[in-house]
């Protein structure tokens, strides 16, 4: 019988499958194969207790991609969350997942939720819209734009991410209308989210439908991208890059860039290349001190 992981509590591996769920345990040769079974995982089981709703992995079936810290496989597409206040959006770090998702070669969608300030979530969607991404504005206590985001989530298996605070929680139970998730709070002492969630689950928001709510994932460094490579992952470069004059150019020092000179047309946003820069600096850093 064939499942899929939505689960993963002491090596007990909730399994959903199209009859129900199991709690399953590994078989013992993929720990010597050191193969460890991740959420998101597709699986053929062995059921060993119908009743008690107990079964074996057998099998783990071929796997798309991953994430290593969180644990997660098969992801279809990553839902990046930032609010416009409390707290206010950090684009750097928003830059940063979009270059990681970029490299794994897993689509993004770009939420901004708390829409209070116009004008603030107005540039922001104007600025990744132009860029070639999907954004969705939403309000989780108002019920704006969860429809929309349902639809883009159908039938697929979509990771959720977003620094404490910006509203993870609120979203995902507004698309299941109801408390799946217990919701972060903000202290308003010091503006910070406080993290409730500690383990990746997946959950089904309707058939063949899976949303993953994963810990941690908006703290990951994008580090394994080597500094030469940046410019392919910010998707704007791409047609300017042949107007560079030298191969290789890194846009920063460079006279006679393609990049730079986008920029002086405003096809490309200085903003944006500010935060390409910060990036670069800081691979070229991790580079440097490496060995």
């Amino acid at each position: 019988m064939e499942g899929i992981i939505i689960g993963n509590i002491s090596n007990t591996y909730k399994i959903k499958t199209n009859q129900k769920t199991y709690n399953s345990f590994a078989r013992g040769k993929f720990k010597n194969e050191e193969i460890v079974p991740m959420v998101g995982d597709k699986v053929e089981i062995q059921i060993t207790d119908e009743e008690k709703a107990e079964a074996v992995i057998e099998k783990i079936l071929p796997r798309k991609n991953e994430i290593k810290r969180p644990r997660i496989s098969n992801i279809d597409q990553i839902v990046f969350i930032i609010s416009t206040k409390n707290p206010k959006p950090d684009l750097l770090m928003l830059d940063k997942q979009l270059v990681y998702v970029e490299n794994l070669k897993i689509e993004p969608v770009i939420v901004i939720n708390k829409i209070d300030l116009e004008e603030t979530y107005k540039t922001i969607q104007e600025l990744y819209t132009k860029i070639g991404y999907k954004v969705i504005v939403t309000s989780a206590k108002q019920n704006i734009g969860i429809e929309e985001l349902k639809k883009k989530l159908e039938n697929k298996i979509s990771v959720f991410s977003g620094n404490s605070g910006v509203g993870k929680s609120s979203i995902i139970n507004a698309l299941f209308e109801e408390d799946r998730t217990q919701e972060g709070e903000v202290s308003k002492k010091n503006k910070k989210g406080k993290n409730t969630t500690t383990d990746t689950k997946l959950y089904e928001l309707c058939e063949n439908t899976f949303i993953a709510d994963t810990p941690g994932f908006s703290s990951f460094e994008v580090s394994e991208i080597e500094s030469n490579e940046l410019d392919k992952n910010f998707r704007e470069f791409k047609d300017e890059i042949p107007h560079c004059e030298f191969v290789g150019c890194t846009h920063i020092k460079e006279k006679n860039c393609g990049i730079k000179k986008a920029i002086e047309e405003n096809k490309i946003s200085k903003e944006r290349y500010e935060r390409y820069s910060k990036i670069y600096e800081e691979l070229k850093d991790k580079e440097k001190h490496k060995w």
